[in-house]
């Protein structure tokens, strides 16, 4: 469903797909991060990257407000509460900076530890 932002001289519709997609590489540029994760199927967590950013990203977005929930696996030896502190406040900013909405909350849910070499 797209919101829109009442102006002066029109409104300006924002919709849940872009400030997903906005959030989603965001995500994938911080440090850290392995990959989304689309969620749990059959036990193993699926692992998505590149074209599937959205994945892994559920949002609410309002007129002028915006809540954030990322699924996300990181990497083995990251410290884990820096790289999601780190997360919240890359997504924050990129939604916040290229859609003018304040984001409200971004919530993160660590779901796997990928090892290096299984970063592909």
């Amino acid at each position: 469903m797209a919101e829109q932002l009442e102006l002066e001289m029109g409104n300006i519709r924002i919709s849940n797909d872009v400030v997903s997609k906005i959030a989603g590489m965001a995500a994938l540029e911080t440090p850290g991060i392995a990959a989304m994760s689309g969620g749990l199927s059959e036990g193993w967590a699926k692992r998505l990257s590149g074209k599937n950013v959205q994945k892994g990203v559920t949002v609410e977005v309002g007129q002028l407000e915006a809540a954030i929930d990322l699924r996300i696996i990181v990497l083995y030896e990251t410290p884990i509460q820096e790289v999601s502190r780190m997360l919240q406040q890359n997504v924050r900013e990129a939604v916040e900076s290229m859609t003018g909405l304040r984001v409200v909350e971004v919530n993160v849910k660590v779901e796997g530890v990928a090892f290096k070499d299984d970063e592909q």
